[in-house]
């Protein structure tokens, strides 16, 4: 059986989600656009405005008209959030591979320099990691500890999730048929990746705009990943509260064997207090656990777009090969 490759247009489709960036989106499109040519590679670039009311639209379509390299631009009713935002950019990309970069300059345009070497034929995904992080403890801490819970699910011991830079091989990305009424996450698909390459990065502290972050956001995506890649989540959950009820079922068999023995030995108000209070922590967690699921299907059952697009500009692209 004879394998026909696909064809792309391009080689890259360097896909930027952006929110309130009207002072740092036009040195960040020279720069990256100038760094991607260096790369000899062939090229796109989509931004996506994650509904800035500022004038982020309007650099948009002003770099849109000047850069033939800017392909797609597109504009959103209200801030649906970066995943979403990328989530379009996907839909929309073209290029053979996707590359993913913040437009805030926290992160260099120029290290995708460093990105694309790594991404080999055998390659599924480049990811950079945030070395000297500048953000606050605020964002840190969570970002940490999401790390740590993200290692578990996704088996595979990255060591930042949340870097947002990142080079993915296209076909990988596109095997979720990922759109406006089935959302994506990036924990799920390095998932699926076979091999990732992992690149240190500078990161600078935030000169522009504002992150679209808050703490409710950050919860929320951590819940959907969790809620994406652990499928055993009930068993755990019995296998805890198992464990739970044998400590406590052992400890009141001592007190009948060896009642006098120690202090250890005797049922005091204090233990039956701890058994009533681990036992209701138990059921809540099961029933937390159990609402959690229903409401995610109930949701997926409403069939809610995750973005709705007001305007999108996009101009065809030539082939690499030129045709």
């Amino acid at each position: 059986m004879q394998v026909i490759p696909k064809k792309y247009p391009v080689e890259f489709s360097v896909v930027i989600a952006c929110y309130f960036e009207e002072h740092s989106i036009e040195e960040f499109h020279q720069r990256l656009t100038t760094s991607m040519q260096q790369s000899g590679r062939s090229f796109e670039i989509i931004f996506t405005n994650d509904g800035s009311t500022d004038r982020t639209w309007e650099k948009h379509k002003a770099i849109f008209e000047k850069d033939p390299h800017v392909s797609t631009i597109i504009n959103f009713y209200r801030n649906y959030g970066q995943g979403s935002a990328m989530l379009a950019g996907i839909c929309e990309a073209r290029g053979e591979n996707i590359i993913f970069i913040d437009s805030d300059l926290q992160f260099d345009p120029e290290d995708v320099l460093k990105l694309i070497p790594e991404f080999g034929p055998d390659v599924d995904v480049v990811t950079g990691y945030r070395q000297m992080r500048k953000d606050s403890l605020f964002r840190i801490l969570p970002s940490k500890i999401a790390n740590v819970i993200m290692r578990k699910v996704s088996g595979k011991h990255l060591k930042d999730f949340g870097c947002t830079f990142k080079i993915f091989r296209g076909d990988l990305l596109r095997a979720f048929e990922s759109g406006p009424f089935k959302p994506w996450s990036t924990v799920y698909v390095l998932a699926h990746a076979s091999k990732i390459v992992e690149i240190p990065l500078a990161h600078h502290p935030r000169r522009y705009g504002k992150s679209g972050y808050t703490f409710a956001k950050l919860l929320r995506t951590h819940m959907d990943n969790l809620a994406r890649l652990s499928h055993r989540p009930f068993q755990y959950l019995s296998l805890i509260t198992a464990v739970c009820g044998a400590i406590l079922a052992l400890r009141v068999l001592f007190s009948w064997v060896f009642p006098g023995a120690s202090v250890l030995g005797q049922i005091t108000p204090g233990l039956i207090l701890n058994a009533i209070a681990i036992s209701t922590l138990a059921i809540l967690a099961v029933l937390c656990a159990i609402g959690e699921f229903s409401v995610r299907n109930f949701l997926v059952l409403q069939q809610d777009p995750q973005y709705i697009i007001r305007e999108m500009y996009q101009r065809d692209l030539v082939r690499k090969d030129g045709n």
